[in-house]
């Protein structure tokens, strides 16, 4: 006869077992929240289809959508979510999406505040895609979907596309995709004259918000990450694994305006880590300099030089001067399709 388990192994065995059901309710839960969100946004777009075919075919306006809404709040009293903007922001969605079926399932993995968000600001159709799509890859919460439009991500990547090494460009092809070559990192709360240590530290302590902001698919590795070359030790700021590019991603830290003989260290790290850490199947370790400012053209000459797969990179500890970015913007929508008045 089996003795029946007792003590503290017993008592990790048990909590093992509820653990799993905890995860499954979890799951349910997920799986609802998913749903109901789904549902809920077919819902907005059959309501804004709705109301743009009627605006076209019996002369709908807002007045007759303030009469909808009173009457939706009076035959369903309590039911949320159908003021008479809310309702002329459906038909927009509907309106700014219908021909682009191609973006169907990223509307309805969004919740309404976040589509809100996209559809009332980013007036141009690639712009909408764009931060609908990294949106849902990156799992972007409302309050990040704001900060990001804020920060003008699609302007400081996709027209304004990062200057790398031609070692880089040749070695990944896929790099500019994936980085960039300006950060903001306004989440930190640093001072003017913030130390080397004060910016490693408060990104390892919001490692979250570091993540988010560097990308998709970053793999945090390890912080002043030892490395031995001969009888030397030798510590690297940051690493990243990249699951995209395949390939270890070195990061070193500068408070101060990028020079040229920074760049000397960070190749020395990249041979360390591409002859002593990068396993069989992965590609050349990539190697980013952050710096508090550059000259672009002092980039420029010692990237053309350098054998290394790397870039420089700068960081603003404040949001970035909203004129000059919604300036390029707007060249942007002068050069492409006309803007709709979504």
């Amino acid at each position: 006869m089996t003795k029946k388990q007792s003590g503290p192994t017993a008592v990790v065995a048990q909590n093992s077992s509820f653990f799993e059901v905890v995860q499954l309710i979890d799951q349910a839960r997920q799986y609802t929240a998913r749903a109901i969100n789904t549902a809920l946004i077919e819902l907005y777009w059959q309501v804004g289809q709705y109301v743009s075919q009627k605006t076209a075919s019996a002369g709908w306006g807002k007045a007759t959508v303030l009469e909808l809404a009173t009457y939706i709040q009076r035959t369903q009293p309590g039911i949320r979510g159908f003021s008479s903007q809310n309702i002329w922001r459906m038909r927009q969605f509907f309106e700014a999406y219908r021909s682009e079926p191609h973006l169907s399932t990223l509307l309805r993995e969004l919740p309404w505040s976040s589509n809100l968000h996209i559809l009332t600001r980013a007036k141009h159709p690639d712009e909408r895609a764009f931060y609908l799509r990294k949106a849902v890859e990156q799992r972007w919460s409302v309050r990040e979907v704001a900060r990001q439009m804020d920060n003008h991500l699609f302007v400081r990547t996709q027209l304004v596309p990062a200057k790398v090494s031609t070692a880089l460009r040749e070695i990944h092809p896929l790099a500019t995709q994936y980085l960039r070559d300006m950060f903001f990192f306004e989440f930190l709360g640093l001072t003017n004259d913030h130390s080397e240590s004060d910016l490693h530290q408060g990104l390892i302590k919001h490692l979250g918000r570091f993540l988010t902001e560097l990308g998709s698919d970053f793999c945090y590795v390890g912080s002043e990450y030892p490395i031995q070359v001969g009888g030397q030790d030798f510590a690297l700021d940051l690493l990243f694994f990249h699951r995209s590019l395949n390939c270890l991603l070195a990061i070193e830290l500068k408070v101060t305006r990028f020079e040229p003989e920074h760049l000397g260290k960070l190749n020395f790290y990249l041979e360390a880590l591409d002859q002593g850490h990068r396993k069989a199947h992965e590609n050349p370790a990539i190697g980013v300099l952050l710096c508090a400012s550059k000259d672009d053209e002092v980039v420029e000459y010692a990237l053309n030089r350098s054998l290394s797969p790397a870039l420089i990179a700068e960081y603003q500890t404040r949001l970035p001067d909203k004129k000059l970015l919604q300036a390029k913007l707007h060249e942007f929508y002068l050069q492409n399709v006309p803007v709709d008045d979504a």
